[in-house]
């Protein structure tokens, strides 16, 4: 991808998202994630519906008359966005690739926690951590963000999701709210990902096609395994096979939703030719 093209993908994803978070989740995403605490801001005089309890007794003293402590939330926080690069996501049957819709989730992501000057930091993971970008504030760091998200080519198309967390977990000292973006067609991670639930406040977005819920009955297909690269030929004729695939495709899901609601993290589907700013939307909601 030339510069040109480049600048141009990453402008209509700045749109497109940065509407979305201003207009809908700025609000929604202040509500649900809190700040650190409530900090002290200013003292001023008492008035009309004032809780006693705030009345700063030095002040009074001082004045002879009733002054009152006003406290603040510490708003400022730290997202950290956790983005599966792994050769699984380069797959797409309807409009988009999966890598597509999830570059949009986190774009939207990104500018709502710009709009409540939060810090978004970024790591991008397949069997190892292939990038990762310290958090900041800005709009000039959230569309380096981006432009990672369109452009970067990672050097392996397997996938370790243990590995992230435990990467994440080592740089990240202090808590943090996670969006861990993946179709999660990997297992493995449930003691790295308790580990980091107890640290952070961490919620997984699965993003998939349903076209990889089970394999239509075609004859003979040669498939590719995404993150092998290797070429094999089925027979999609079997019903053995289809109802292994199948079946394997649900072990999947299932551990994905399993593990991360023991772990005490949220979770999130989010289907390729769905709307996901509904999907998101609720899930603000629900949380606030």
């Amino acid at each position: 991808m030339d510069t040109k093209e480049l600048l141009k993908k990453v402008r209509k994803i700045e749109i497109k998202t940065r509407r979305l978070s201003d207009h809908i989740f700025g609000g929604e995403y202040h509500s649900t994630f809190k700040g650190r605490g409530m900090t002290f801001s200013e003292v001023r005089q008492y008035q009309f519906g004032d809780d006693v309890r705030s009345i700063d007794w030095n002040v009074t003293a001082r004045y002879n008359e009733p002054y009152v402590k006003i406290f603040e939330e510490e708003r400022e926080l730290t997202m950290m966005l956790v983005v599966d690069v792994s050769g699984s996501e380069m797959f797409g049957t309807t409009n988009q690739f999966k890598n597509e819709i999830v570059t949009e989730i986190s774009a939207t992501l990104a500018f709502s926690a710009l709009q409540n000057n939060d810090k978004v930091g970024l790591i991008l993971f397949s069997d190892e951590v292939e990038l990762f970008i310290p958090p900041k504030k800005g709009k000039t760091h959230i569309l380096r963000i981006i432009r990672e998200l369109l452009e970067f080519k990672p050097k392996s198309n397997k996938t370790d999701i243990g590995e992230a967390l435990k990467y994440l977990t080592n740089v990240m000292k202090k808590k943090a709210i996670v969006f861990v973006l993946s179709d999660f067609i990997a297992s493995d991670y449930e003691r790295t990902l308790k580990i980091t639930g107890n640290k952070h406040d961490v919620t997984g977005i699965r993003v998939y096609d349903e076209r990889e819920e089970g394999i239509p009955n075609l004859g003979m297909v040669q498939m590719m395994d995404a993150e092998s690269g290797k070429l094999k030929l089925v027979n999609t004729q079997s019903k053995k096979i289809r109802n292994s695939y199948a079946e394997f495709h649900r072990e999947r899901v299932n551990y994905f939703k399993e593990t991360f609601t023991k772990s005490g993290c949220g979770v999130l589907d989010c289907r390729v030719d769905e709307s996901y700013v509904k999907k998101l939307l609720g899930f603000f909601k629900r949380r606030g």
